[in-house]
């Protein structure tokens, strides 16, 4: 009897973790950034290599980072929602261009659409690790201290704008 109990005990458990795990949300990963200062960036504009975003300089309000790449078929299917985000909702909305050459970079945005205010090009990506970026398209909230307040992974759609990002963003204006 006490041989079929074990493996039974061990099935059990197993079933219990794995149905633990089918249920989170993958794309809820959780990020250490969170409620910490925004790294500094300080890196060249794409449309102004001679000029450098400043993390710094948008202290007293809040405002959006949007990591995206030309390479990313994502950041040009939510490029509709960011036009949208930056100019109806007159959220500040800034690029962090990440590990792209900044021809092609500029090109992408001259071809779909440029709804960021600025962009720096981040071509070796040491920013966006700073960031704990996993991936393209990236998109953190930050506040009027300079803390980042919320990561979305992946791209952003009218629903996940409607029911995550808005009202975060209203709650912190």
């Amino acid at each position: 009897m006490l041989r079929y109990l074990v493996p039974l005990a061990v099935f059990l458990a197993m079933a219990v973790f794995l149905a633990m795990g089918l249920s989170r949300d993958p794309r809820a990963v959780p990020s250490a950034m969170i409620d910490k200062p925004a790294p500094a960036i300080g890196l060249p504009l794409l449309q102004a290599p001679g000029e450098r975003l400043e993390v710094q300089s948008m202290c007293g309000k809040v405002w959006l980072l949007n990591v995206w790449a030309s390479w990313c078929a994502p950041c040009r299917e939510e490029l509709p929602v960011l036009r949208e985000v930056a100019q109806r909702h007159g959220v500040p909305l800034y690029g962090l261009n990440y590990k792209d050459k900044p021809e092609d970079a500029r090109a992408w945005l001259a071809r779909h659409g440029n709804p960021y205010q600025a962009s720096a090009s981040d071509v070796d990506g040491r920013v966006g690790i700073e960031y704990g970026v996993y991936g393209v398209p990236e998109t953190f909230v930050i506040d009027g201290a300079g803390r980042i307040r919320y990561r979305q992974l992946g791209l952003i759609t009218p629903e996940i704008w409607r029911t995550r990002l808005q009202p975060m963003i209203e709650a912190l204006q």
